[in-house]
């Protein structure tokens, strides 16, 4: 299964969910390859502070992965792919690559037209490959606002499912991305519990 988290907002948790998603599907037993295609390289920094290499990470900016993936995937369960922001030829590629991409946004407007665009991309996409999936996640949300809430009205007019999952704006996810580590160890946190819920829930859809 090819993940692929795309968004052309840039600061939506794209590097943040993908790397979480690769690490609990490692620790459900899967062989992981996580593909950094965004040029800033933050999935790649994340992992040369790692102290346990539980999955593999790759550097890939270019716009060759839809050419190359079947070779790359060859001895992975999952790959999951973290992409750049902005509409580019890099990830028009990352699209046709996927089996699924994952749109992040954060509960607001402009998230949501960001969101927008990248839906249109996988759309433009189906014509060459019909089976890519989409599906909305909403990250960083603050609980018991009215933002927080109404945003899932919004995102009903982009016509594609929003996952049920959200991930709430912890501090945890922040203090992990300098020391090459994750909110799973800790099993029965918040953080731990939303990451393996989102995950669940991507499993089901394909």
């Amino acid at each position: 299964m090819i993940y692929a988290f795309l968004n052309q907002k840039g600061g939506v948790g794209k590097t943040t969910l993908s790397i979480h998603t690769a690490a609990e599907l490692a620790l459900r037993g899967r062989r992981v390859l996580l593909i950094d295609a965004d040029p800033q390289g933050s999935a790649l920094a994340w992992s040369n502070c790692r102290e346990t290499v539980d999955f593999t990470v790759v550097g890939m900016p270019k716009a060759t992965i839809h050419k190359e993936i079947e070779m790359l995937a060859g001895d992975y369960d999952d790959v999951v792919i973290d992409g750049p922001p902005r509409v580019t030829e890099l990830a028009r590629s990352i699209i046709l690559a996927a089996d699924l991409v994952v749109v992040p946004l954060q509960p607001s407007q402009m998230d949501v037209w960001a969101a927008s665009e990248t839906i249109d991309l996988v759309r433009e996409a189906n014509v060459y490959k019909p089976d890519i999936g989409v599906c909305l996640v909403i990250n960083r949300k603050i609980a018991n606002t009215a933002i927080g809430r109404d945003v899932r009205t919004a995102l009903k007019e982009l016509g594609v499912p929003v996952l049920k999952s959200d991930i709430g704006q912890r501090v945890a996810f922040a203090e992990t991305a300098s020391t090459g580590s994750t909110v799973l160890p800790k099993r029965h946190s918040k953080a731990s519990k939303e990451v393996k819920k989102l995950v669940n829930e991507l499993r089901r859809l394909r």
